[in-house]
């Protein structure tokens, strides 16, 4: 019986057949590998990275603030990563949705293109997520280095990575491991220490950041512990800590071993780790642009260290490549990349970021390896980070934010950072730590109660501001109200004057001073003086009345002329958000117990002056810091 088909079906019939020979076996080869979460990472990537067009992976390249940032855009241009410089927040005060529901907006966008690559979102949170309104803010780097405590800042780092989270952030360049040779340098205080062998230690914030790394993890790959974890950043390297006079941005004059011995040593501790990134210095070495070395980023970071994360430039850090800066942007673009950047934070002028890199391939001024090889690292993070599975943040973690748990820490960061460097004018007559029972006391000073002052640069803005509307925290003054006993009148005065001071008659006094907020550039300064109405206040107060000095800086400063009319000094750096810490230890319920992770010096025209120098005459040294000992309760 012959078999009967209509023309019309079997029309249909061959299409499917068509159909289906022509994705069989062929498309069953094409699966989407880099959708399926069970495929080993590389896999993932490579499958990805043959999909994409030349313009999708000069996309993924670029970094943009988020000011400057649509969903349209991200849809447009296959944009890799957006980041909120210091004080680039949605609105004031924003709460964690505010940032949740903007992350998320953009990430609509950049999950709705053709292959539906993630963006990643990073932000400098270097002394927690400090950007945001009610963060905690830790001690800076400089404060914490005193700790000598890598576990410590382990715990920093993990709650830093969950105040991150809680924003749906799932970056953070962090940490910076410049070794700070020249106090002058603005940028100081977010080095840990003039030692490298410190600053190697507290690289033990990259697993608070990222999480443990496993036995057997591959060398140089980066690792990522879960959804409560963000990927890391070392930076900026390298040699950052070590230009001319500490002029930011300069030129570190070193031969390779001087670099390799004091500035390098950090990385390969946080690469072990499983560090995801790496940004680069603006600085120079040996007149030669970091943003523009081959030698140290391809061959040696790439090469001898196997790092297998991304490089990233640091803010339109290319630009500065020529001077003026982007005076021939061409070149910039070519040279950094060339020489092995993978990201760019450009981060403002995509198009014409776009554009250079796309006629610098075509004209082959830059090989399409060099581009896949960048683009293959960008992803190689992304898959690691989780982003592909979930690309969305929620608000799961929000409850983190500037939590007690949090608060405690950084009270007990504040604690341990703190160095006693002078306890009374005679060994056998100490001041400290203080009576909590007095009649009346002093608390004087332009730092004693001010929240933005204590806290410092990076702090909700760029370059930090003083006042206590900006952020949630804990004054230094309510520390020390908190603290005594409650018959003890505390009298606060800013700026007294000697006669005010002389009739009160005080039991004693506390006198709290030292730097305005400053960052970078703005940070340099040759003098390195206590600002006039600090020492106006220490010559008033310490004159008329036995006193604690607690100096606030990102620094040492020049102290030494003042010292004798001053009974004890505390160094106290920038404690950040609980000014409580300080007070803990000044009236004994905890010891002194921090050591100097930097050398003070006697005056500025010994600079720079670090352990080891041949010609070491410091007013401190390295490693000092008095001691003492908890007061046991009820002995006040």
């Amino acid at each position: 019986m012959a078999l009967k088909i209509c023309i019309p079906t079997m029309v249909v019939l061959v299409g499917v057949l068509v159909f289906y020979f022509s994705i069989s076996p062929t498309h069953a080869q094409d699966a989407l590998l880099y959708r399926d979460p069970k495929q080993p990472v590389e896999t993932r990537v490579e499958d990805l990275l043959r999909r994409m067009t030349l313009a999708e992976k000069i996309g993924q390249m670029a970094q943009m603030e988020r000011v400057n940032m649509t969903a349209d855009i991200m849809k447009d241009y296959n944009i890799g990563s957006v980041l909120s410089g210091g004080g680039s927040w949605p609105k004031q005060n924003a709460t964690a949705k505010d940032w949740v529901d903007v992350i998320n907006d953009f990430q609509k966008g950049a999950t709705s293109t053709r292959l539906g690559i993630p963006y990643i979102y990073g932000i400098d949170a270097v002394h927690g997520n400090n950007n945001v309104y009610k963060a905690t803010i830790f001690p800076h780097n400089v404060g914490l280095g005193v700790t000598r405590d890598p576990e410590l800042v382990k715990r920093i780092g993990a709650a830093t990575a969950l105040e991150c989270r809680a924003t749906g952030i799932q970056y953070a360049f962090s940490p910076c491991i410049a070794v700070c040779r020249d106090p002058r340098w603005g940028r100081c205080y977010e080095s840990y220490s003039e030692d490298h062998t410190i600053v190697q230690q507290m690289t033990e914030i990259v697993s608070g950041l990222q999480g443990d790394i496993p036995e057997g993890h591959p060398q140089g790959y980066p690792y990522l512990g879960g959804q409560d974890k963000v990927v890391g950043c070392a930076k900026h390297y390298v040699g950052d800590g070590g230009t001319v006079k500490g002029i930011n941005e300069n030129n570190t004059i070193i031969d390779r071993k001087g670099l390799l011995d004091i500035h390098m040593p950090a990385y390969p501790d946080a690469i072990r780790k499983g560090v995801g990134t790496v940004m680069i210095s603006y600085s120079s070495w040996n007149g030669v642009k970091m943003h523009a070395n081959h030698d140290l980023i391809t061959n040696y970071l790439k090469g001898t260290l196997g790092f297998k994360g991304f490089v990233i430039s640091d803010w339109q850090g290319i630009d500065k490549i020529t001077y003026p800066a982007h005076s021939n942007y061409t070149y910039s673009v070519e040279v950094s990349i060339n020489a092995g950047l993978d990201m760019i934070m450009v981060p403002y002028n995509y198009t014409e970021f776009i554009d250079t890199v796309t006629f610098l391939v075509e004209k082959n001024y830059i090989p399409m390896s060099r581009i896949d090889d960048a683009v293959r690292r960008i992803l190689r993070v992304k898959f690691i980070a989780g982003l592909f599975e979930k690309p969305f943040a929620d608000l799961s973690f929000a409850d983190q934010l500037g939590s007690q748990e949090h608060r405690d820490l950084a009270r007990e960061a504040v604690r341990k950072s703190l160095v006693l460097l002078k306890n009374g004018k005679h060994p056998n007559n100490p001041l400290l730590p203080l009576p909590k029972k007095a009649h009346k006391i002093l608390v004087a000073g332009t730092h004693a109660n001010d929240i933005g002052l204590q806290c410092g640069g990076w702090t909700i803005t760029w370059r930090g501001m003083a006042g206590n509307n900006n952020t949630i925290g804990t004054t230094i003054l309510s520390g020390i109200k908190s603290a005594v006993d409650p018959s003890t009148k505390v009298e606060y005065r800013k700026k007294p004057s000697s006669r005010f001071v002389k009739a009160m008659q005080f039991d004693y006094a506390i006198v709290v001073v030292g730097e305005p907020p400053y960052v970078e550039t703005f940070g340099d300064n040759l003098n390195l003086t206590i600002p006039q109405t600090g020492l106006r206040t220490i010559h008033n107060v310490c004159n008329n009345v036995k006193c604690v000095v607690v100096l606030i800086s990102g620094r040492p400063l020049v102290i030494e002329h003042h010292l004798p009319k001053i009974d004890a000094l505390v160094a106290a750096w920038l404690p950040g958000s609980e000014g409580q810490g300080v007070s803990d230890v000044l009236f004994g319920d905890f010891g002194f117990t921090g050591k100097l992770a930097r050398t003070w010096f006697k005056r500025v025209d010994q600079l720079p002056m670090n352990v080891g120098d041949p010609h070491y005459d410091p007013l401190f040294p390295f490693g000092f810091g008095l001691e003492t000992k908890p007061i046991v309760a009820g002995n006040h």
